[in-house]
């Protein structure tokens, strides 16, 4: 972003991500999905570059500190590339009302994965019936569909948001995943510059993660 010619779109990917401790540190927490003594640091990265690394105690919401982050990372970029288009990226956990709200407010597109639970299983069970049916039409090789909805928690929400279903079915089971998104549909990228992130690190894979929880 410091040279050249100026993109049209940038993401940003956030993480929540563990830093093993070894002895009696200061706020120091036992983390039960780790297993373990650490801290949580909050980091930012854009493609490689890291632009924030803000350490946490592990205590708290993986989403901690996120839309402070995002107002100064945000504010800087647009100071300097102010026709950019901006979408952060994230898990599950940073799928809250205060981070979405912020980006809502501030004209920021957002992609986050969405956990799922009984309602949202319940709202696609036709898409997994279609699944399944292609599956066994297919001889047993992975089958996919994709729903797109409204989608609202039933308190921790303040609105109706867009909802991206990938209703698989592979290996005899059913593996669906969900994003929340404020992005259009011709907005979403094309397969080869994808808004919505990549197998390595991408919200549908890891949206179903136990490490922070989605509310229903």
């Amino acid at each position: 972003m410091a040279s050249g010619k100026p993109p049209r779109e940038i993401a940003l990917d956030l993480d929540a991500t563990d830093d093993p401790l070894h002895g009696d540190q200061e706020v120091r927490f036992f983390h039960g999905y780790y297993d373990r003594y650490g801290y949580l640091p909050l980091c930012v990265f854009c493609g490689r570059r890291l632009l924030a690394a803000k350490l946490r105690r592990s205590n708290i919401d993986a989403s901690a500190g996120s839309v402070e982050e995002m107002d100064r990372i945000i504010k800087q970029i647009r100071g300097r590339r102010p026709k950019v288009k901006i979408a952060p990226r994230a898990d599950s956990g940073f799928a809250r009302e205060a981070l979405m709200s912020w980006c809502e407010d501030n004209r920021v597109d957002y992609v986050f994965g969405l956990a799922r639970n009984e309602r949202l299983q319940a709202r696609i069970k036709a898409a997994l019936s279609k699944a399944r049916a292609l599956l066994e039409a297919a001889s047993g090789k992975p089958a996919r569909v994709y729903r797109d909805f409204l989608w609202s928690t039933k308190k921790s929400w303040s609105r109706r948001r867009r909802v991206i279903a990938k209703v698989e079915w592979a290996g005899g089971e059913a593996n669906p995943r969900f994003v929340v998104t404020s992005l259009k549909a011709d907005a979403l990228g094309s397969p080869s510059r994808p808004l919505v992130p990549g197998p390595k690190n991408s919200a549908f894979a890891r949206n179903g993660s136990c490490t922070h929880g989605s509310p229903a």
